[in-house]
């Protein structure tokens, strides 16, 4: 699944391709990605709205239209978005469909039918409950080293779980939160009460600088418009991932081999020697 560098590269990539075109006529295929609301209504509200610009909050893609409405998109496992032009067939899975006014659409493609769609008031936007309880974006003044403790005193989880809340640490997930524990040099099976205020603040900065370096590796990777997002899923970050899906390979501080673990259902990879 996407994380928060994956999700920033697809919205600047909207950004550069989409932002400012109208929307002629808004096709629902599948009614379980807008549960919310009907393809009849989602075709009525979108149809002549201009696409103001595309931003992010945590892991969810906002489009800002003109008609004071907002559609919340996140892509889940699979999701991805297509620009096409008159000449080129929808692919499989096509799940949502925008067409413009210069014969372009973008496709909304999802082959494992986990994205989500939900179109707002604008108005409302942060009272939505996809976003109402997210925790503060983590290159935002509300993310200090201060709400960190307090957050990690407030719980009493093994600390990777913790991270892979969203209400608690906005934007991470399974490779991220073991890439921060790694730089911080902190137990993923530590005990949120028990890290002192020094490792927090540690852990606090190793979250800014992975997160900051994968957004900008992927600054990079040139934009696809008929594969927005292809490249930009972990991959383009693989041979810099220090520990994440390198079990029994050498740490690359200490040499010891990298263990893996489950944690919650999910694998977490870590030094046993260098992490404490």
């Amino acid at each position: 699944m996407p994380e928060l560098p994956e999700v920033e590269h697809v919205v600047r990539a909207l950004q550069t391709v989409v932002a400012g075109r109208v929307i002629v006529k808004a096709e629902l295929h599948r009614q379980r990605l807008a549960p919310d609301i009907t393809p009849r209504s989602f075709a009525k509200k979108l149809a002549g709205a201009t696409i103001k610009f595309i931003h992010r909050r945590g892991k969810h893609i906002l489009f800002d239209l003109d008609n004071r409405r907002t559609l919340i998109v996140h892509l889940r496992m699979s999701g991805k978005f297509l620009l096409l032009t008159s000449d080129d067939a929808d692919p499989k899975f096509a799940h949502a469909v925008f067409y413009f006014s210069d014969e372009t659409r973008l496709v909304f493609q999802d082959q494992r039918h986990f994205g989500l769609m939900k179109l707002v008031d604008t108005s409302k936007l942060y009272e939505a409950k996809e976003l109402s309880k997210l925790a503060p974006e983590p290159f935002s003044d509300e993310f200090s080293p201060g709400y960190l403790i307090t957050r990690l005193k407030a719980s009493n989880r093994a600390l990777k779980e913790f991270l892979l809340d969203q209400t608690k640490v906005c934007g991470l997930g399974n490779i991220y939160a073991s890439e921060a524990l790694f730089l911080a040099k902190i137990s993923p099976s530590k005990r949120t009460q028990a890290v002192s205020k020094a490792r927090a603040e540690a852990l606090f900065i190793s979250i800014r600088d992975v997160l900051d370096e994968a957004i900008r590796s992927g600054g990079s990777i040139e934009v696809d418009p008929r594969n927005i997002g292809e490249g930009v899923y972990g991959e383009g970050s693989e041979t810099a991932w220090r520990v994440y899906d390198r079990e029994n390979e050498a740490c690359p501080d200490c040499g010891s081999a990298i263990r893996r673990i489950k944690q919650a259902g999910r694998s977490t990879y870590y030094c046993g020697k260098c992490q404490r």
